[in-house]
């Protein structure tokens, strides 16, 4: 990885660096494409095989059939796309946690003033602790509160983009069956496909939406979206294109007054046109390499290890404080600063730290330093991180 020669990287969760043979890979593919010809007779099964092969690789990480699996550029899309293409109603109420991410509560809160929606807010950034079972019984109570009648939709995030908790996907989808009007549910997956074992939490939820730029440490510009059948059946294409359709040169006009059906009825139906067939070589080459190193479960006791060590080592750190009661359940690491008001923010700190080539970020709420651990994470780095933390504090 390139960008890991000068820096210790702490940024997993913003965007993992792309493996060399993840970039040669991405190169190959252009020049493939050049060499094939752009827009000739060998062209599109070549480019039909690419787009099968990452759509079944990502279907089976989400433990889904390809078919409710819709290629994106990003989590926005991919939570988007298919939402706002739902019958709502005037009246129907979206359960937001209080974690979600700035983009997502933004586009929810858009589609609530355009079709008459209201906003509730499901508390789940104060829970601390990690412990599985009181963990699930603290959200699962927390949603017990929040849910009302009118509750047509949760939005959840697997793994709190902030906090770093995990969240009991599958439970709160099957409280949700159990509701009169069976909410959909949304799931930011942002920072859980490929940190996390996901395909429990994704074959239960109904918007899966995640990103390959992030812990896969695939290119930016593409991602994924697991759909329910139940979303396939209900939602509306909201920006359709040509890749949209079943037949790119049929747009369902069949006459004055008549039409048909043009879309896909699976999850192609929220891909929209033109995209950049190269970095399916890249995602590909990446996901590759993760599985080299071993599953999934395998890799998360990896990425815990170095980020429990962080954990630990943080404790000992006067004027710090981590956020979580425990080491943490995944690979991110959120702390606080307690001497705030002593010429510290969390922004002036991260800062510092770019000044000597370790680089982790500020987040405003909580407003607090968060570190991220990966498999190429070292212990020497960990080592690294917290020694210049209690420099500056001194």
């Amino acid at each position: 990885m390139p960008a890991l020669a000068n820096k210790t990287y702490f940024n997993y969760g913003g965007q993992g660096p792309l493996p060399s043979p993840s970039l040669a890979a991405i190169t190959e593919s252009w020049q493939c494409i050049q060499e094939l010809g752009p827009f000739t007779g060998s062209i599109w099964p070549w480019l039909a095989a690419q787009t099968q092969g990452v759509r079944g690789d990502l279907a089976a990480i989400c433990g889904v059939p390809p078919h409710r699996l819709a290629l994106t550029e990003n989590v926005s899309s991919g939570c988007v796309l298919p939402l706002w293409g739902l019958p709502w109603q005037g009246g129907d109420e979206l359960l937001i946690s209080d974690c979600e991410h700035p983009g997502v509560v933004a586009a929810c809160r858009e589609l609530a003033h355009r079709e008459g929606l209201k906003l509730s807010t499901l508390a789940v950034g104060s829970i601390r602790s990690v412990s599985g079972e009181a963990t699930d019984a603290a959200v699962l109570d927390a949603l017990e509160q929040a849910l009302s009648p009118h509750t047509r939709l949760v939005v959840l995030s697997h793994l709190l983009w902030n906090t770093g908790l995990v969240m009991p996907i599958e439970a709160v989808a099957r409280r949700l069956e159990h509701h009169p009007r069976h909410p959909w549910l949304l799931v930011d997956a942002a920072q859980s496909v490929g940190s996390l074992p996901v395909a429990a939490a994704a074959s239960a939820a109904d918007i899966y939406a995640f990103t390959g730029h992030k812990w896969c440490c695939g290119p930016e510009g593409l991602g994924g979206v697991a759909l329910s059948e139940r979303i396939l059946n209900a939602s509306r294409p909201t920006l359709g294109g040509w890749r949209s359709l079943t037949n790119e040169n049929d747009a369902g006009l069949d006459g004055p007054g008549g039409g048909h059906d043009p879309w896909h009825h699976d999850g192609r139906r929220f891909e929209v046109a033109t995209s950049c067939a190269p970095l399916m070589a890249g995602l590909r080459c990446s996901l590759e390499l993760l599985d080299a190193v071993g599953g999934a479960p395998a890799r998360l006791a990896l990425i815990r290890e170095r980020s429990s060590q962080l954990w630990l080592g943080l404790q000992a750190i006067p004027g710090l404080k981590a956020l979580l009661q425990e080491p943490p359940p995944a690979g991110l690491v959120s702390f606080e600063l307690e001497c705030e008001g002593r010429g510290h923010t969390p922004a002036s700190l991260v800062e510092k730290l770019g000044e000597q080539g370790v680089w982790l970020r500020s987040l405003d709420d909580p407003h607090c330093l968060r570190a991220c651990t990966h498999l190429t994470t070292t212990s020497e780095e960990v080592e690294q991180l917290l020694a210049a933390l209690s420099s500056l504090l001194e």
